[in-house]
């Protein structure tokens, strides 16, 4: 049984420090307005497909401040032209 997409996210940056930047994890816009609401989404999984048609798989790990965004760890690293693209959100756990 496979399971539908329900819901569309965008990539905001990967994550990052003032000297670091981590190669998997990521901050993605998924529309919530509140940390509150952004915590729903912990768990689910995430895809992100390349133009050539790859599909590299993620995790969303835990909210990111106070404004929505959520954190995900994909399984490789994303190309920085990934920034600025959609994501999709995966139903449930």
């Amino acid at each position: 049984m496979e399971r539908k997409f329900k819901m569309k996210g965008k990539i905001v940056q990967f994550r990052r420090s003032r000297h670091t930047y981590r190669k998997r994890h990521f901050l993605i816009d998924v529309n919530a307005k509140t940390r509150k609401d952004a915590e729903k989404f912990v768990g689910r999984e995430v895809e992100w497909k390349s133009p050539a048609g790859k599909i590299i798989k993620g995790k969303i790990s835990s909210p990111h401040g106070a404004k929505g965004l959520v954190r995900a760890i994909f399984e490789l690293g994303l190309p920085g032209q990934a920034v600025t693209n959609d994501v999709e959100v995966k139903e449930g756990k």
